[in-house]
């Protein structure tokens, strides 16, 4: 802020008196304030030396404190009976060392405040060193809500750059999507995948910004890609651009005026009626809803807001079964849900749903629409009902979230809430926890892998769980019995054997320069080689062609195996003139004549000689009237 100032100071700097008099302002002549920035620096540094030297003796004093009263209380134990003198001597000589070690580290200067360090049931001796030189830190002190520097240390070991922090099958369950911190989006096909389960594209829609939701729309024609970016995306099923929601204008106060988002997305979901409109809600502080057909400008705008009136950031946002209702999480832990159609006031709202400052990470709608569930970042499981709205009807707690998008979801028959929960880095397994909705009880849970899990998905129509891990694992879970399609259908394939061309030959050392007696052939690329190969008849195994004309190399020409073949050779060799059709007949008289075999056998008693029709001679028509002449 202050090199803005001091900026702002050397062009503002006072006025020309004349100018002013003349031009009507005489009266705002006065010269701006200007800053030494350099003395300002300077005078924070020797704060934040002094603050951190106090710090640091002040933490001196309690570890000499603390190694004091270890250092006596194994000497009162060596005074009381000589048997264990020898091991409580041993003891002695550890706490001793230990507390030469902790003076020897309090010499060293230090310029900067130190982390706190983590005592642990196994005496200060341990990984001394290694703490003094953690350490030395450079910087201001540090803040009075600091927590320790190694659950910092571990909650960034859990949000690692594989973790899927997206998951989405469409309604007919064929095809999965999943999004990760890696910013790629994968889509696999239960149908056409085997049992290496490859997925058959991946695509980053939104460049360098990590995955926050993935969904299909009601029809799973599209796809709402949320990101860490200020701009939803909406694309096909094969991943192709439909549409960009527009960019906010930030310098604008009032959120209602701007036409879209003007900081990080958090959430999204599509409507579950309306194929065209879907929800996101930003750090912003607002919650829009769009159409697909304009990516101008929202369709609508809610703002949530505290108990004192000021904005709140929603962290996640969801639909409720009917489409009639928009429910928002918020980081002061409230739940607060609006009519659609209504804007301005909530319609139902829970002030301390959640602790404050944590991140809602999930809102779900029961199927029958009457309870809601809420996935917490304090750690707790709730579940609600929106008609008495004051008090949870069931609560779960010590559910580890790490992530702002651990999921929860009802059952299919809605008699069943599940969630995952997170783990440190080498903390433990991350589980799958399922309660009954009616009392809570717990009724199964599952070890997933040794990350947290982020994502669940229970799909009403294939009944089964999709998981995303933080280790950047995507599990189905089925039943080999109720599950329908989905899984089943890829895991019963065998996987696709390589093709050998495609592997890679040995490494090849180009030497341009070499004499050509040491020179290797130049190694040729494998496409190149399968042309090459193509070309050759013996290893391509090109099929022989039809033997043409009389045969050769043992082959005998022939026109064709088939009837119609035989029947189409002989009509052509058949040369005889047809044009006369009672000499063809006669001509085959003498043979029938000698050998009857179709007609003459049926009248050999009746009519032994063959009586033949006499030709009359054609009636002379010259004598006749123009009118009676047949006419041909």
């Amino acid at each position: 802020m202050e090199p803005a100032a001091d900026g702002d100071a050397e062009m503002l700097g006072g006025p020309d008196p004349e100018l002013a008099a003349t031009m009507g302002f005489s009266g705002f002549g006065k010269k701006a304030r200007t800053f030494d920035l350099e003395a300002m620096f300077e005078q924070t540094r020797r704060t934040a030396v002094e603050r951190s030297r106090k710090v640091l003796e002040a933490r001196e004093r309690e570890k000499e404190d603390q190694a004091e009263k270890e250092f006596r209380s194994p000497c009162t134990d060596s005074s009381a009976s000589a048997s264990s003198a020898t091991g409580a001597g041993s003891t002695l000589t550890q706490r001793e060392a230990a507390c030469s070690e902790s003076e020897d580290s309090s010499d060293e200067e230090l310029t900067g405040p130190s982390v706190q360090s983590q005592t642990s049931a196994q005496g200060p001796a341990e990984d001394t060193d290694d703490d003094d030189e953690d350490d030395e830190f450079i910087g201001p002190p540090l803040p009075p809500g600091f927590k320790d520097s190694d659950d910092d240390n571990d909650n960034d070991d859990t949000e690692e750059e594989d973790t899927v922090s997206a998951l989405g099958l469409d309604p007919s369950g064929a095809r999965l999507i999943t999004g990760g911190y890696d910013y790629d989006v994968k889509f696999w096909d239960f149908a056409g995948m085997d049992a290496s389960l490859q997925a058959f594209r991946s695509l980053q829609p939104c460049e360098c910004h990590q995955i926050k939701s993935l969904q299909y729309s009601s029809t799973g024609d599209v796809i709402l890609v949320v990101s860490g970016n200020s701009q939803a995306k909406v694309l096909d099923r094969d991943g192709f651009p439909v549409m960009e929601c527009i960019k906010g204008d930030q310098y604008i106060v009032d959120m209602t005026n701007t036409k879209g988002h003007t900081a990080m997305l958090n959430s999204g979901c599509w409507h579950p009626k309306i194929k065209e409109e879907f929800l996101t809600c930003s750090n912003d502080g607002t919650v829009r809803t769009w159409d697909v057909n304009n990516e101008k400008k929202h369709k609508s705008v809610f703002k949530p807001r505290s108990v004192q009136g000021k904005r709140v950031i929603p962290t996640t946002c969801t639909y409720s079964r009917d489409g009639k209702l928009i429910a928002a999480g918020c980081q002061d832990g409230s739940i607060q849900i609006w009519d659609r159609n209504m804007s301005v006031h909530t319609k139902f709202h829970c002030r301390q749903a959640h602790a404050p400052g944590t991140d809602t990470s999930c809102l779900t709608f029961s199927y029958d629409g009457t309870v809601l569930a809420s996935r917490g970042g304090d750690d707790t499981l709730k579940i609600w009902d929106i008609r008495q709205f004051k008090k949870p009807l069931n609560s779960a707690g010590r559910l580890p979230s790490f992530f702002p998008m651990t999921d929860c979801c009802f059952s299919p028959d809605d008699k069943i809430l599940v969630t995952g929960t997170s783990v440190k880095k080498g903390g433990g397994s991350g589980k799958l926890f399922f309660f009954y909705r009616e009392t809570f009880q717990k009724l199964y849970e599952i070890e997933v892998t040794d990350a947290s899990v982020v994502r669940c998905l229970w799909h009403p129509k294939l009944n089964q769980i999709m998981v995303g891990t933080g280790n950047g694992l995507a599990k189905v879970y089925y039943d080999p019995v109720k599950s329908q399609r989905g899984a089943k259908l890829c895991v019963v394939k065998t996987k696709r054997k390589e093709r050998q061309a495609e592997t890679l030959t040995q490494d090849y050392i180009i030497t341009p320069h070499a004499l050509p007696m040491f020179r290797e052939p130049r190694q040729r690329s494998t496409r190149k080689q399968l042309e090459k190969d193509r070309l050759d008849p013996m290893k391509s195994h090109k099929p022989e062609p039809p033997v043409a004309g009389p045969g050769r190399g043992g082959r005998v020409g022939t026109h064709g195996g088939t009837l119609s073949s035989y029947i189409v050779k002989n009509i052509a060799l058949d040369k005889t003139d047809d044009s006369n059709p009672r000499e063809a007949i006669l001509r085959h008289a003498k043979e029938a004549e000698e050998n009857p075999y179709w007609v003459a056998p049926a009248y050999a008693k009746t009519q032994p000689k063959t009586v033949f029709a006499e030709v009359e001679p054609e009636d002379d028509e010259t004598d006749k009237p123009e009118w009676k002449k047949r006419r041909i």
